[in-house]
């Protein structure tokens, strides 16, 4: 947990913002793309929805 939380931090990502989104989305994401919810790769879906609508 705590190590989540420097990794968001580190990758000036709001931990309080990240962790409800990716917890509400890991269970229907695809694994192939499991990346793109890493504090480094993942935006906001309220400021970013685009990126969260293509498909693969």
């Amino acid at each position: 947990m705590y190590n989540s939380i420097v990794t968001t931090k580190m990758n000036r990502v709001d931990p309080h913002a990240w962790f409800p989104d990716v917890l509400s989305w890991i269970a229907d994401h695809r694994a192939h793309r499991i990346d793109a919810l890493l504090p480094l790769q993942w935006k906001d879906r309220t400021l970013r929805p685009f990126l969260y609508l293509q498909t693969d």
